[in-house]
C-alpha cells in the first residue's frame, strides 16, 4: 500500500534541459526520504510564459520523457511530471506518470480559459480520465484547472481512486492562493479520497504576462478535508505520510458518494 509521497515544489525554467536536472536532484531526495511516489507541477518541461510550447513539445515517448523514465528507473520510484506533448497545431498538456511498475500519462481535460488567460488558444484538450495502481493504492491524476471540477474527482474516486494527485501552475492573483487551498480541501471532500496538490513555487520575478505560474502552497489533504500537511510560497519538498485505509472509514461516516442524486 502506498502510504508515503513527495510533492516537488519547484519554479520551472525555460529550458527543458535545466528542468530536467531540478527534477532529477528532487526525485533522488524524495526516494531518499522513502517516497514511494514524487509529483512535479504541470509545465515541469517548460514554465508558462516562457516561449512557445510547441517548440519544446515532444511526444511521450520522445527524449525528455525518456530521460524522465530513466530518472525514475534510477531512484526505483513513481514520479508524474507535467510535460507539452505535439498535437497538430496544438500541443496537450501532459502528466508523465512512470517508473515502480508504471507507465501512462494523463492529457489535461479542463483548459485553463480564465482570468484572462486562454490555454485553449494554443493546448488541446484530454478526454480521457486516469487511475492506476501504484504500490497497491488506486491513485487518480489531474492537472491545475481541473482542481475547479468536482465531476471528475467523483469520477475517479468510482473508478476506485483513494488518492487523486493535482499537478499545478496555479495563476496568481487577489485570493488565489486561498481558493488553490480551498478548492483541494473541497475535492477532497467531494469525492472522500485523499487528494495531493503539487504547484509550481511562487516565482521571484514579476511578469506582466496572465501566464499562470504558481502560487506555492502545495498541500495534502485526507479525505475529511483535513490538511495533513503543506508548503509555504518558496521552492520545497514535502514528505508525508498517508493511509489509505483511511478512504473507507471515512466514506462510512460520509457517504456523499453512495448519497449522490446528480
Amino acid at each position: 500500500m502506498l502510504t508515503r509521497i513527495g510533492l516537488a515544489q519547484v519554479t520551472s525554467a525555460v529550458d527543458p534541459e535545466q528542468n530536467l536536472a531540478a527534477l532529477e536532484t528532487y526525485t533522488a531526495r524524495a526516494a531518499a526520504a522513502g517516497a514511494r511516489l514524487v509529483v512535479f507541477p504541470e509545465a515541469m518541461m517548460r514554465c508558462f510564459g516562457g516561449g512557445s510550447l510547441a517548440e519544446v513539445a515532444q511526444p511521450v515517448d520522445g527524449p525528455w520523457a525518456e530521460a524522465v523514465r530513466l530518472i525514475a528507473e534510477r531512484a526505483g520510484i513513481t514520479v508524474a511530471a507535467g510535460m507539452f506533448s505535439p498535437d497538430g497545431d496544438r500541443v496537450r498538456n501532459t502528466l508523465l506518470v512512470t517508473g515502480g511498475g508504471v507507465d501512462a500519462h494523463y492529457d489535461k481535460i479542463h483548459l485553463y480559459d480564465a482570468f484572462g488567460y486562454t490555454e485553449s488558444d494554443t493546448v488541446a484538450p484530454g478526454d480521457k480520465p486516469l487511475v492506476l495502481d501504484i504500490d497497491g493504492t488506486r491513485v487518480g491524476f489531474t492537472t491545475c484547472y481541473d482542481l475547479r471540477f468536482p465531476g471528475l474527482f467523483q469520477a475517479l474516486a468510482d473508478d476506485g481512486a483513494d488518492l487523486i494527485v493535482v499537478a499545478a501552475s496555479w495563476g496568481d492573483g487577489p485570493g488565489k492562493a486561498d481558493q488553490w487551498q480551498l478548492l483541494a480541501r473541497a475535492r477532497a471532500l467531494d469525492s472522500t479520497t485523499f487528494v495531493a496538490a503539487c504547484d509550481q513555487a511562487r516565482p521571484t520575478t514579476d511578469s506582466d504576462s496572465p501566464a499562470p505560474r504558481g502560487v506555492g502552497h502545495s498541500l495534502v489533504v485526507a479525505p475529511d478535508g483535513q490538511i495533513v500537511a503543506a508548503l509555504g510560497a518558496e521552492p520545497d519538498l514535502l514528505i508525508t505520510d498517508i493511509d489509505p485505509g483511511r478512504v473507507q472509514a471515512v466514506r462510512r461516516t460520509l457517504p456523499v458518494l453512495a448519497n449522490r442524486k446528480y
